[in-house]
């Protein structure tokens, strides 16, 4: 490990919201999206560009934010969704523009599209933000060559579908339900699994008593037809903006002498759920946070038992604090060991519930918060490896920051990440040793991958800090003010091996 090195970096330009991506790597190219809804296409070995696209993006679209956090790829095609919520392929090739189409009025919806899209057998499928808007929640499907509109499926049911009876008077209309990171897809099945953000408004639940189905759930789709085959609501009628829109972890393991086909899913709220995939049934959830008050704990069949009340116009405190006992970034499976490795933040927020009255498309929190450390009073961040399905802690290592980067575990027993202050890290899987540290100049948002190409093997990370998230550290910690910004990618190698010939 002490020979890793970088071997090359790219620059995109622009700093604006850092570089908040995973790149992605197909027949020796790697494609990168970043802020402004900018791709271009790079040679894996050596970082020379092959082709940039810079999509047009109205000013008024600005606002909503800079940060692109992916793209995908399929039938000779880039995919990527915009910030003003279109979705448009590129030719793989050349970058040149095959098909743009409009998923719905950025301006009218108070949402867009920040995660990659996911390719599906002949079909893009795509989520859109809008949690903290005045909005009606949804999935859409594309037919992947031509961006004709295949289905949409609204987490928010509509009258006479089930689920319509959780949501009272007409609040279902603008009731949330962002699903704004990625799904994923079980071929096995053909099911896509996808996490539904909060219900809207964040914090004021009075006018939208019920359930509020299929907010805060994982919802199981037909990925022919978008028709629901399942759903599991982790939190109902959530007052905490603890969304469900993380990954969804997919493993199989060997259970009572069968075969099992689970659903691993860490969440904001400090627990992750161990659901049964093929049914949606709840198998477990643990804490992989100690800073939790929401809650006091759940049943056999995973019913809450001592939910928190925030009564409106008073001040309570939440643990942990609504921003997540993580960030969005990725844990990370390994099949090598069999644990699951995530990120962990100690921290509580002091929240306000308070009246407001919806405007569509505009947002619709009510209420204000503000972070506080937990109960010991120290903030505190760590990364763990755990059990997937008890939660058993395996190991832990305390961290001076939150982690921002995701997770990246190898069969080779490393796990890879990076902080804010721009450390590139490699630590041993099995006991959490530090291996490695080198630093990139700005911290990383985004998610560091492997990828060999020619029988070498690479690691790209990007480095540069964006996002409301990172840019919101400095409330607790005071000198993540002065962090600096970039958006380079770096790319790291062993030595090549020498042949020599005799």
């Amino acid at each position: 490990m002490k020979q890793l090195a970088p071997v090359w970096a790219f620059q995109t330009g622009k700093i604006e919201g850092g570089l908040n991506a995973t790149p992605l790597v197909a027949d020796g190219v790697l494609y990168l999206v970043g802020s402004f809804n900018r791709v271009f296409a790079l040679d894996a070995v050596t970082g020379k560009l092959f082709w940039q696209y810079f999509y047009k993006l109205p000013q008024s679209a600005i606002p909503y934010g800079t940060s692109v956090r992916g793209i995908a790829l399929g039938y000779g095609l880039v995919f990527m969704g915009t910030l003003d919520n279109h979705l448009v392929a590129l030719d793989a090739r050349t970058g040149k523009e095959v098909w743009n189409v409009e998923i719905e009025n950025y301006q009218k919806c108070g949402c867009n599209v920040t995660a990659a899209p996911l390719v599906v057998k002949d079909k893009v499928v795509v989520g859109v933000t809008g949690g903290d808007s005045a909005h009606r929640g949804y999935i859409n499907a594309f037919e992947a060559k031509t961006g004709k509109a295949a289905w949409r499926f609204y987490t928010i049911p509509g009258p006479g579908e089930p689920g319509f009876e959780t949501w009272e008077g007409e609040s279902w209309k603008l009731g949330g339900g962002a699903t704004w990171m990625i799904g994923s897809y079980d071929h096995e099945q053909n099911l896509i699994f996808w996490g539904v953000g909060n219900p809207s408004s964040d914090f004021h639940g009075d006018n939208r008593e019920g359930d509020n189905l299929y907010t805060d759930s994982i919802v199981a789709l037909d990925a022919d037809t978008g028709k629901l085959k399942w759903h599991y609501q982790e939190i109902p009628h959530d007052t905490y903006d603890f969304d469900s829109a993380y990954e969804q972890v997919l493993i199989d393991v060997e259970r009572d002498g069968k075969k099992q086909k689970l659903l691993i899913h860490p969440q904001k709220s400090g627990f992750t759920w161990v659901l049964d995939r093929t049914t949606g049934k709840y198998i477990n959830a643990w804490k992989h946070v100690d800073a939790i008050n929401w809650v006091k704990g759940f049943d056999k069949d995973g019913k809450h038992i001592g939910r928190l009340g925030l009564p409106v116009g008073k001040s309570t405190m939440v643990c942990p604090f609504w921003g997540g006992s993580r960030s969005w970034n990725h844990s990370s499976f390994s099949p090598r060991t069999g644990w699951l490795y995530n990120h962990g933040i100690e921290w509580c927020s002091l929240v306000t519930p308070m009246p407001q009255n919806p405007k569509e498309g505009q947002g619709f929190v009510a209420g204000t918060t503000v972070p506080k450390p937990p109960p010991n009073g120290e903030y505190s961040t760590h990364i763990d490896a755990f059990d997937p399905i008890s939660g058993a802690k395996k190991w832990t290592i305390k961290t001076k920051y939150p982690l921002t980067s995701s997770l990246l575990s190898t069969s080779s027993d490393l796990l890879f990440t990076a902080d804010v202050e721009g450390n590139f890290l490699a630590y041993d899987a099995k006991t959490g040793e530090q291996l490695y540290s080198f630093n990139m100049g700005s911290g990383t948002r985004g998610s560091p991958i492997t990828y060999s190409v020619n029988g070498r093997q690479y690691i790209a990370v990007p480095s540069g800090l964006g996002s409301i998230f990172t840019a919101g550290l400095g409330s607790v910690w005071p000198e993540a003010r002065n962090f600096q910004s970039g958006s380079t990618l770096f790319v790291f190698a062993l030595p090549e091996r020498k042949i020599y010939e005799t």
